[in-house]
């Protein structure tokens, strides 16, 4: 049952009568008194002279650059005229018969 959601919950409750009811709330502290304000959330400004989100902007705009995905490409959109709209309608109501046509 590892890695499903019953499983986990097993494991909480096995986790909190083996390390006492308050076992998430002492490991959650213990990341954040490790922590040294720093980060992409900081305010504070570094010794790069940046403050978090600027770093984090950064490294973003880098891991994009390096982006094996290529270029975006654009989807061809059919071209559907009101005309053929209102017929289809009327013939009982819309569907994409116009799929792959393409009008002028």
């Amino acid at each position: 049952m590892s890695g499903t959601r019953d499983g986990g919950k097993k494991a909480a409750i096995a986790n909190k009568e083996r390390h006492g009811a308050d076992y998430y709330k002492r490991i959650g502290s213990l990341g954040g008194k490790r922590s040294q304000n720093g980060g992409f959330a900081s305010d504070k400004v570094g010794k790069d002279g940046l403050t978090g989100s600027e770093r984090a902007r950064i490294a973003g705009a880098k891991g994009g650059a390096r982006s094996r995905r290529g270029p975006a490409k654009r989807k061809a959109v059919p071209h559907v005229t009101n005309e053929e709209v209102r017929e289809s309608k009327e013939k009982g109501g819309w569907k994409w018969p116009f799929l792959g046509r393409r009008n002028g």
